[in-house]
């Protein structure tokens, strides 16, 4: 019995070290649309979304929003860029807008997932796994 569970932990061993990070081809215009992303004025009334809420927000919110992208644009001209390292990127990125400190309302946050959509779409970065949910309702609705 003894040997079984041996071979079972070696097994489980092996197996979790055998998994890579899934590594991502990055797509030949992102450092293009990277530039654009960052150059464009955010936080303007534009399609369905209203102006910010608090003009003093829009400048540290661009900031903000900009850093994540740098962020996302570093890892994609990095040699494996891969999808863990954008999802790390997005955690750290959503910690810059602690909603309270700053006092931006419900269509604020709403806006900053659709840049942080953008960000992931210049990579072609499907999924947040549930990070951008979790920020606008405090959980993820899909789980």
């Amino acid at each position: 019995m003894m040997k079984y569970i041996k071979i079972l932990v070696l097994f489980l061993t092996l197996s979790a070290c055998g998994q890579n990070a899934t590594e991502m081809k990055t797509p030949k215009n992102a450092n293009e649309k990277f530039v654009e992303f960052i150059a464009k004025k955010k936080f303007y009334a534009e399609n369905h979304s209203p102006n910010i809420s608090d003009e003093k927000l829009r400048p540290i919110l661009t900031k903000k929003i900009n850093e994540v992208a740098t962020d996302f644009k570093q890892i994609a001209e990095s040699k494996k860029p891969t999808d863990e390292k954008y999802q790390e990127a997005i955690k750290i990125g959503l910690l810059k807008f602690p909603e309270m400190e700053l006092g931006y309302d419900s269509e604020d946050r709403e806006r900053i997932l659709l840049y942080f959509q953008e960000i992931m779409d210049i990579v072609g970065l499907q999924s947040s796994n549930g990070k951008l949910n979790d920020f606008y309702y405090g959980f993820d609705p899909n789980e």
